[in-house]
């Protein structure tokens, strides 16, 4: 079993950044890739970015490629996901998931989940 909190997100203006993260606990960390997803209101959770097991690899959704960076620290059993040049369409709730060892952009692939975190971006 692994449990996720994610923290960071808030209500900030077009153009800012936020920093999320997603703290893990349970097995161990460094054998999951992670991902995050978003849900924006009245539609349904989609694929954000993705990181693997080790770091070495990530993958992003195109709306955000550019802007937006994953991340991992192992040690920490954290990811996070950096994410710049906010704009009103990147307004959501954030998940992150955990997958064993390899990653993807399907929701319905990963494993374990946290219980979100709103971001909200004003225009």
């Amino acid at each position: 079993q692994v449990h996720l909190v994610e923290s960071g997100g808030g209500l900030v203006q077009a153009g800012s950044s936020l920093r999320l993260s997603c703290a893990a606990s349970g097995r161990t960390f460094s054998s999951f890739a992670m991902g995050w997803f978003r849900q924006a209101p009245a539609k349904g959770r989609v694929f954000v970015a993705a990181i693997s097991w080790s770091g070495s690899n990530t993958y992003y959704a195109d709306s955000v490629k550019g802007r937006f960076t994953i991340s991992r620290d192992n040690a920490k059993n954290t990811v996070y996901l950096q994410m710049n040049s906010l704009k009103p369409e990147d307004t959501a709730v954030y998940f992150c998931a955990a997958r064993a060892f390899s990653w993807s952009d399907s929701e319905a692939l990963y494993d374990y989940w946290g219980q979100g975190t709103q971001v909200t971006v004003s225009s």
